[in-house]
């Protein structure tokens, strides 16, 4: 059915992104606002796009003006403000519009993924140990090397390279005191998983489905740490770019693919719920299989996991698209 959509999305803006060389990130919210725009009006749709710049109490107003059927939601927050990301979700529940994607109480937990994981060890869904570290209780740590330190509330890879793989307390003070001073989250310390790394996009309601998988597949010097760094995603000629790709569908087995469906499947019905998300996945050295990361409302620009994903599947990417509508105006 014929729908009129607004494409809401945050539009760049200087920030602290830029200080760190990571503003392609930021940008590449414009790639995915012109390939769902052209998709929708393939699909027959009224498409208006809406780019939102703070202050938020202006923003809301822009949304309360809105006289559509549905919002095609690629808000990633304000630049340099992950924790914005739920305002725009929050706000179309409040005013009954429909929108893609993810509840607001499921982007806010994604956003801390410290909480993430205390979720899925309460429900014993696989989960490398971790910590959250700053420089003030680094004597508490307990883990065992290696470890990845990460930021613990940024997506897209932000503030992830070579040095963040740690093999001795020096390494970790560095990269924790790193952390800490360039963004606003504490430091997610984790047990470092060296097995196969995997990702699936999960989508649905009520029931849900599983794309076809990806691996990603290192050719890096045996001295690079086989890590999905930002440069990896984002920086093109880099080393790390060029020694990262991405296999689609995965070649594993028929019993490997049914336990990376199911792990896929048990963390979205237990963090999720309905929308869509990338399940990030990692294997360690025995293969047993851990969920990394959880992902609602993942990059859906065309070349990226999800969009990949839905092409092994056999959609063009406009039926994607009108998937991700058919959610949520289900």
């Amino acid at each position: 059915m014929r729908q009129r959509v607004a494409v809401v999305y945050n539009e760049p803006i200087p920030s602290r992104y830029d200080r760190a060389n990571e503003e392609k990130a930021v940008l590449g919210v414009l790639d995915a606002v012109k390939a769902v725009e052209e998709a929708l009006r393939q699909l027959g749709h009224e498409v208006s796009l809406l780019p939102l710049v703070p202050p938020f109490n202006v923003a809301r107003q822009k949304l309360a003006a809105l006289d559509v059927g549905v919002v095609f939601n690629l808000f990633e927050g304000f630049c340099g403000e992950p924790e914005t990301e739920v305002l725009v979700p929050e706000t179309l529940t409040e005013l009954g519009i429909k929108y893609t994607g993810c509840r607001p109480s499921v982007l806010r937990l994604a956003l801390d993924k410290a909480a993430v994981k205390k979720v899925l060890k309460k429900s014993i869904v696989p989960t490398p140990d971790f910590q959250v570290l700053a420089i003030n209780n680094l004597h508490d740590f307990k883990l065992d090397f290696p470890c990845i330190v990460k930021p613990r509330a940024e997506d897209a890879s932000h503030g992830i390279s070579a040095d963040s793989l740690v093999r001795d307390f020096r390494s970790l003070e560095r990269q924790v005191r790193f952390i800490s001073d360039s963004f606003h989250s504490g430091a997610l310390v984790e047990h470092y998983l060296g097995g196969r790394e995997f990702n699936a996009t999960v989508m649905g309601n009520s029931q849900c489905s599983v794309l076809p998988i990806s691996e990603i597949v290192y050719s890096l010097p045996p001295e690079v740490p086989r890590i999905l760094t930002f440069a990896a995603k984002w920086e093109p000629g880099s080393p790390y770019f060029e020694g990262t790709k991405v296999v689609c569908p995965a070649e594993v087995t028929v019993s490997e693919l049914e336990h990376i469906s199911k792990t896929a499947t048990s963390a979205f019905r237990l963090v999720v719920g309905q929308g869509y998300a990338r399940m990030d996945m990692r294997m360690d050295e025995v293969g047993k299989l851990n969920i990394i990361e959880v992902n609602p409302n993942p990059d859906i620009s065309p070349g990226t996991g999800a969009a990949r994903q839905s092409k092994a599947a056999g959609m063009s990417y406009a039926e994607f698209i009108g998937e991700i509508i058919e959610l949520a105006l289900e």
